[in-house]
């Protein structure tokens, strides 16, 4: 079947003409995995939090946006952040209107790692050519 997830699973055929949403669906098929990850951030509650939709920074380049910011009660300032798949866990950032707020990943909230990368051995993996 081509169906995503499996015979059963009834979420999208790839075979199907054209829809809404094709061709992120066929992106994801192919590389085997979107090309951004859901993380957790735990922010410095020293400085003003920040507010959702602020860039994510690693060494003055953007690797994504906040999404839902919110103070915890046992884990204070967290956040949750849309970053781009190949950041490292321990990768210093930084967010907020300007760039103030420190914010470490939380590395329990990681997709866990590849074991093939995004690209043709993906692609083939996918189709069965590579074990």
């Amino acid at each position: 079947m081509g169906w995503i997830g499996g015979p059963g699973a009834g979420a999208v055929h790839l075979n199907k003409g054209c829809y809404r949403g094709q061709e992120t669906v066929a992106r994801v098929h192919n590389l085997g995995r979107p090309p951004r990850m859901l993380v957790l951030l735990h922010l410095d509650e020293s400085v003003q939090r920040p507010s959702t939709g602020d860039a994510v920074l690693a060494g003055g380049r953007t690797v994504g946006r906040l999404g839902t910011v919110v103070e915890h009660v046992e884990l204070g300032p967290v956040a949750l952040a849309l970053l781009k798949r190949g950041l490292p866990g321990d990768t210093a950032l930084v967010t907020g209107p300007e760039a103030e707020v420190a914010a470490v990943i939380d590395v329990d909230s990681l997709p866990p790692a590849d074991d093939v990368g995004a690209g043709r051995r993906a692609v083939e993996r996918l189709r069965g050519g590579i074990r």
